[in-house]
């Protein structure tokens, strides 16, 4: 545990990984391309992500379960081999039909990525390391956005969409390659004690974890943090940019790299504080929550067009959600026996990317409704005007907010059962610091 081959194994799981975020982000720099090669309305391109953001999350808990009945190399293989036909799909694809078939086999595949990393981490490191590890690898990881976002971005500028998804795939193939020569899912002397050996028990691995608080703790948890930077990246920031505040593409794809910037500088800091401050996680998770809520109210409620100060302050905060979101990871670890980490991995994974997708596709819906209302009453066609994504950006709070009030009622069963198994009290924030300030006031 803890040795140089674990780190050897963590360096290329996050390498799969950073080449997954790649495939997953492509379409977010080619949302304009897609619409000029495909057309259609903005409900039928966010059904181009949308569907494969649902292909991911409702893969999860599958895969889960595979994972703990074969282990994380062979999800990663097979995952990146589908990555890797699902690009040259949409590199070739005529119509949008075809187009959205390559985008579930890029769903599927890139749903078994991240997952089978972490089971690698949590089978390769012991100690406080993990969770900081989980950070440092979904940080690595959103380079994959910088590659899409500047490169990718370049190659579908100068030579077009056809050479942009075939380089985004060359990137795949040599995961696969690494892959296959390198992995290995756990140190020799664990042997595979730690794989469900039927599928029965696996599936009672996975229904032993959903029933657990901690498992929908984490759910929640990664529901309410992930979803907004999962959007905003993958495909409504950059015609948001582009179109409603008259960006250069070039310019709009760089600012989504200010997105992988907070993550990088952000998730450091938010693996030391899960790390040493275990018992206050979900109020980290929180107050997340809260800042990206007033950054979105800032811009929306802004009477003119936002500057561009704003936007970047926007992203900033939006991007530490994601790393926020691997804390979720971090109660699934801590809740669940190492043999069901699979199963309790893909629930909470799901949390996410199911807010993830039902966002963007009431995005899409109600900026075509704004659109229609529009050119009813007499005016100009102008899908992406600014007011009308102030209107739709604001079904965030409605999708959030829900999770926030179910994060909730799972804190409370969780502290409930650290209680009652452990003798473990979690007092309220705000008594905890009171207990501090006159702990230190008495020392004084």
């Amino acid at each position: 545990m803890n040795s140089r081959r674990s780190w050897l194994i963590f360096s290329l799981g996050s390498f799969a990984y950073l080449s997954a975020v790649l495939q997953r982000t492509s379409l977010g720099v080619a949302g304009v391309a897609a619409t000029e090669r495909f057309g259609g309305s903005a409900a039928v391109l966010s059904s181009l992500a949308v569907v494969q953001l649902l292909v991911y999350a409702s893969a999860q808990i599958p895969v889960g379960i595979l994972i703990d009945r074969y282990g994380p190399r062979i999800l990663m293989l097979s995952g990146t081999a589908l990555m890797v036909c699902g690009q040259l799909t949409l590199a070739f694809a005529p119509t949008i039909s075809v187009a959205v078939l390559g985008r579930i086999l890029v769903g599927a595949g890139d749903a078994t990525i991240f997952i089978s990393v972490i089971r690698l981490i949590s089978s390769w490191f012991t100690g406080r390391i993990v969770p900081q590890l989980s950070q440092y690898m979904g940080n690595i990881g959103q380079l994959g956005q910088v590659l899409s976002a500047v490169p990718l971005a370049w190659v579908l500028h100068v030579w077009g969409w056809t050479p942009a998804f075939l380089s985004a795939a060359s990137v795949a193939l040599v995961s696969l390659i690494v892959i296959w020569l390198a992995i290995k899912d756990r140190p020799d002397r664990l042997g595979d004690h730690a794989l469900a050996h039927t599928w029965g028990s696996a599936l009672t691995q996975l229904r032993h974890s959903f029933r657990r608080p901690g498992t929908q703790l984490g759910f929640w948890s990664h529901y309410v943090t992930q979803s907004s930077g999962t959007v905003f990246s993958l495909l409504w920031g950059f015609p948001f940019m582009v179109y409603a505040l008259g960006y250069e593409p070039s310019f709009a794809a760089g600012m989504l790299t200010i997105l992988v910037g907070a993550g990088l500088v952000f998730g450091p800091i938010l693996g030391l504080l899960t790390a040493r401050y275990p018992l206050r996680r979900s109020n980290i998770v929180l107050g997340i929550v809260a800042a990206m809520g007033a950054a979105w109210a800032v811009v929306l409620l802004w009477p003119v067009q936002p500057p561009v100060w704003l936007i970047a302050v926007l992203i900033v905060v939006i991007g530490i959600g994601g790393p926020g979101s691997l804390i979720g990871f971090d109660f699934a670890r801590t809740f669940n026996p190492q043999r069901a980490l699979g199963s309790a991995n893909g629930v909470v994974n799901v949390g996410g990317f199911t807010a993830s997708f039902v966002t963007m596709f009431l995005i899409g819906v109600l900026l075509d409704v704004q659109d229609t209302w529009r050119v009813a009453a007499g005016a100009e066609s102008d899908l992406y005007a600014l007011d009308s994504f102030r209107v739709a950006f604001a079904v965030q709070f409605i999708v959030v907010g829900v999770g926030v009030m179910f994060l909730v009622h799972a804190r409370r069963r969780t502290r409930r059962q650290l209680s009652r198994d452990e003798g473990i009290e979690v007092a309220p924030l705000w008594v905890a610091l009171s207990r501090t300030w006159r702990r230190r006031r008495g020392r004084d």
